[in-house]
Parts: structure tokens; C-alpha cells; sequence
């Protein structure tokens, strides 16, 4: 497989989704010049939050983003903060994608948007693409890399970025478990799982905060990361910015470990996962917690928390997406699914609140 087919491709704008692309046209002429009258858009095929879009012109391409249509949850669509935080981290961390222009001007799209650099790379979603022939040795060193980027992002100074007064970092983690158990009970639907024993367990066994305030991504996961097309080994962008803040890094690994599904978990989970985290050479959750113990210099002395809180997070936001199915506000198929989803995290939590799952 050539290098130009490995490299992450858009599609046709799908149905309900499209933008103006004439409003927008008019709106960019001040900041990209001439050159817009030749734009086109496409539009990037993961994800299931906010959206993103390819504006390309013959010789040159930008990112556009903006927030899911339908959604209830302004809080985790936020492109203020999103654009804010990139702009802070562009001169102290190299992987954030560079912002261009930020409008909150809903008469453009009927949202906020805004425009960033784009990134030429590799996005590896549920598979790893069947082209790139990485070795167990490679995977294994391809994936703490990857690890190795969130402890690097972990390590910002904040003054130096200008975030020391960004975010609530004290009492964050009792925040984050009151906030996704608040999201749940709104999302609700009447064939959803039932998730009060998890919510109970989390409260009970809420750790006391790692004593470390740092900029937090809060969805790290494999495709949200862009490796380089000539050394894939190497991470050279980190996407999706939305639900970024300062908070305790340890939460932030637990969103992560949340999607690390391991070659022995259960085969149902196993089934469910979305990265390609169980095969030859990927290193396991232990082996990465001790990575990221001597990297960062934190410990990280209650896993099963932050395991669990991980999952139950993601389980809370496939519910939020297939709440969006449910009603009616979006005809993507992809969120259908969501709901079996939602089953296996909270079996997955429900092993863990029962001492079977211990790393």
C-alpha cells in the first residue's frame, strides 16, 4: 500500500450534516484571501461528537470544526475552549493542531466554528490499515509512544502556556464523577441499561486528588491522534480538543485506559472495542500505568477507579450519542449502535466493582 492511501481520507458531507459552503466563503474571504472562491469541503468520517470538515483549495487545506446538530450538551461541544486551549499550547506542546480564526457568528453555519491547520498523517481506527505491516516490536513501540505524548502534554508548565488560570482543578475528580453521573440521568432512554450501582461505587471510592493540576485532553485515544505517514512510529498531531481542560492527569489516563481493551479481557468486550489495543505487541493496561508512573512521576495507586470511572464515561457519552438517535436528531445509523455499547461498559464496570478485573 502506497504512503498516499494510508493517509486519513474524507468523504462525501453526510446527509443532514452539510454546511453553507457560500455563507462560509463570504466569511473567510477577510482571512484566506482570494483563494476561497475555489474551496471545497469534504468531510472526515470519525468521530462521533463534533464535527469535522476538509476546506481544500487546489494547493491548500484547512480543518474546520463545529458542534454536533441536535446536541443537548453545550458543555462537551464547546469551540471557545477548544480554540482557546489550542491557542495556549501551539508555542509549549508541538502536536495541537495550529487555530486560525475562531466565529461565533451563528447566522454563518447556525454555530460556533472555527478553522485550524490541517495535518497530513495517519488516523489508525478499529483496525490497524491493512498496508502497514508493523511488527509486534513496532505495535508495541508505536503504541507507549503514543502513551508517552499524554504524559508529555501532563508535564506542561501551565504558566508558561498561560493556563494557570484556566479550569477548577481543585476537587476535580468529584466534579468529574457528579458531572458524567448528572449526564447519564439526562440521557436516559427507555431501553438503556440501568447504571446506579456504578454511580454508588465511584462516589464510595473516590481517591483523594494526585496533588498534580495539568492540562488534560479528556478523549486521548488512538484516533485522535495523527502518526507520520514515513515513521509511523511517531505521533506528529493530537485532534479533538473540545473537552480539554486543567485538571488531575490521573483522570485524564483513566478516560484513556477506558478505550484500552487488552488481548485477555472478555471476548464480549473485546468485541466492542474501538482501537486495535488487543493484538501481538500492545502493551497492557499494567505495563502502561508503570510507563506513565516513571514518566511522569505520579503514582498511580488506585486503578480500578480510575478504570472504572473511565468506562463509565464513555458509557455516559454513547448514551448521549444514542440519545440523539433516539429522538430523532441525527439520521446516522453509526449512533444505532450505541446502546449495545452502553451495555458492555457497564458490564465491564460491574466486573471491576467486583474485584474480577484488577488491571
Amino acid at each position: 500500500m502506497t504512503a498516499k492511501k494510508l493517509i486519513d481520507q474524507t468523504e462525501a458531507i453526510r446527509e443532514g450534516e452539510e454546511l453553507d459552503l457560500d455563507a462560509i466563503k463570504q466569511h473567510l474571504e477577510p482571512i484566506l484571501g482570494s483563494k476561497v472562491g475555489a474551496l471545497v469541503v469534504s468531510q472526515f468520517p470519525g468521530g462521533h461528537s463534533n464535527l469535522t470538515y476538509l476546506l481544500s483549495t487546489d494547493n491548500e487545506h484547512w480543518v474546520l470544526r463545529r458542534p454536533p446538530f441536535g446536541s443537548k450538551v453545550k458543555s462537551a461541544h464547546d469551540m471557545s475552549r477548544e480554540y482557546r486551549i489550542l491557542s495556549a499550547l501551539k508555542d509549549v506542546y508541538s502536536y495541537g493542531p495550529v487555530p486560525i480564526h475562531f466565529c461565533d457568528d451563528h447566522s454563518v453555519i447556525g454555530s460556533d466554528f472555527y478553522l485550524m491547520n490541517y495535518i497530513r498523517g495517519l488516523v489508525i481506527r478499529r483496525e490497524y490499515p491493512s498496508g502497514l505491516n508493523l511488527t509486534p516490536h513496532h505495535v508495541r513501540a508505536q503504541l507507549l509512544n503514543f502513551f508517552d505524548v499524554l504524559g508529555d502534554l501532563h508535564s506542561v508548565n501551565l504558566k508558561q502556556a498561560g493556563l494557570d488560570n484556566f479550569g477548577k482543578p481543585k476537587g476535580y475528580v468529584r466534579r468529574q464523577v457528579e458531572g458524567w453521573s448528572r449526564r447519564w440521568v439526562a440521557a436516559v432512554t427507555p431501553d438503556t441499561v440501568n447504571c446506579d450501582n456504578i454511580i454508588r461505587w465511584l462516589n464510595e471510592n473516590m481517591p483523594e486528588e494526585s496533588g498534580k493540576a495539568s492540562v488534560i485532553h479528556n478523549d486521548y485515544k488512538l484516533d485522535n491522534v495523527i502518526f507520520d505517514i514515513d515513521d509511523p512510529m511517531q505521533v506528529i498531531g493530537v485532534l479533538d480538543w473540545e473537552m480539554s481542560t486543567v485538571g488531575d492527569p490521573l483522570m485524564d489516563l483513566g478516560c484513556t485506559l477506558g478505550y484500552w481493551v487488552q488481548i485477555d479481557d472478555p471476548d464480549w468486550f473485546r468485541e466492542a472495542r474501538t482501537m486495535p489495543s488487543d493484538i501481538d505487541g500492545a502493551p497492557k493496561r499494567a505495563e502502561i500505568i508503570k510507563r506513565f508512573q516513571d514518566r511522569t512521576g505520579l503514582s498511580v495507586e488506585n486503578f480500578p477507579f480510575y478504570f472504572c470511572f473511565g468506562l463509565f464515561r464513555l458509557c455516559v457519552i454513547g448514551q448521549q450519542i444514542y440519545y440523539r438517535f433516539y429522538h430523532g436528531y441525527t439520521k446516522d445509523q453509526r449512533f444505532k449502535g450505541f446502546l449495545k455499547k452502553a451495555h458492555v461498559l457497564q458490564a465491564m464496570c460491574e466486573l471491576i466493582i467486583a474485584g474480577e478485573i484488577t488491571d
